[in-house]
């Protein structure tokens, strides 16, 4: 059989995982699975056919090692899936100011290399918002991420300070829909539409990962949200074997894309009872080079 490697983490803590739902279906194209830590240094990917970059979730803690090893992966004999240029391109989420250029409807940001308090006031303003979000360029499972009201209380002030000095991030107005009806996550295999979720955060809350108490719902895309994701995937060169696409209903009705993510997303497959085998299927087609 066909070897493959799933990116691990160690210790994977609370986080919620379904990765192993696919293990059959790759079976079935003839692969045999192995779950690895990404941080072991003993492993030599050349035993591997293919590597999955699966579920490493805490990449952002230790950024410059998981580019070493996913150099070391694309050196050796093994294809890495997703491709590392896809990798290096949405490593820092000011990939969405690229799709905004080429035609993508985004959230509306503002980006930053450093902290400064105007600079956030400001952003109020611009935005002509009462409430504002603020993220990190690399980050994932909104970690260091905030909800901003104005004023911001000199406390937040400082924590923002220490978390934001020196490092890149960027602000946003807060979308309402994101309490009133959630983000949407489309995910496509090998270019192919497979299923949708709806992610809603708990009473009082904005994050949308189950981490965090998110409500997860499988459902039916309507034709405007699908399009809005087709328009988006058709603005990525080269198209990526798996991604998932988050959006959010703005208030005047339009799909504002949230992120899209093509290293390390939560599959979902346990929503959709075909959705390991596409998965599956596009992996072993691309390895295979039967698609590019």
């Amino acid at each position: 059989m066909k070897k493959c490697a799933y990116l691990t983490m160690r210790d994977p803590g609370d986080f919620v995982t379904d990765y192993d739902l696919s293990f059959a279906a790759m079976a079935a194209h003839g692969w045999h699975v192995a779950t690895v830590c990404w941080r072991d240094a003993s492993l030599d990917w050349n035993r591997f056919d293919a590597v999955y970059i699966c579920t490493p979730w805490d990449y952002p803690q230790h950024l410059q090692q998981f580019l070493e090893v996913l150099q070391s992966i694309e050196n050796s004999t093994a294809v890495l899936v997703n491709p590392l240029a896809l990798v290096h391109w949405t490593l820092e989420k000011t990939y969405l100011a690229d799709l905004q250029h080429r035609g993508a409807d985004i959230v509306p940001s503002r980006w930053f290399d450093d902290f400064a308090e105007q600079e956030i006031a400001d952003c109020f303003q611009a935005f002509d918002v009462t409430t504002l979000i603020i993220k990190p360029v690399v980050g994932a499972n909104a970690q260091d991420t905030y909800v901003l009201q104005q004023p911001i209380p000199p406390r937040m002030l400082a924590m923002l300070r220490s978390t934001f000095l020196q490092r890149a991030f960027f602000v946003q107005p807060f979308i309402d829909n994101i309490r009133t009806e959630g983000e949407f996550s489309l995910f496509y295999f090998g270019g192919a539409y497979s299923h949708a979720i709806l992610k809603v955060p708990k009473v009082g809350d904005f994050r949308v990962q189950e981490e965090h108490g998110g409500d997860i719902r499988s459902v039916q895309p309507s034709a405007a949200l699908l399009a809005a994701g087709q328009h988006v995937l058709s603005l990525v060169e080269p198209q990526p074997v798996y991604v998932r696409a988050d959006f959010v209903r703005s208030a005047d009705n339009r799909f504002l894309l949230m992120e899209l993510e093509m290293i390390e997303p939560s599959l979902y497959l346990r929503m959709d009872a075909d959705a390991a085998d596409r998965f599956a299927a596009a992996f072993d087609h691309y390895v295979s080079g039967e698609i590019s």
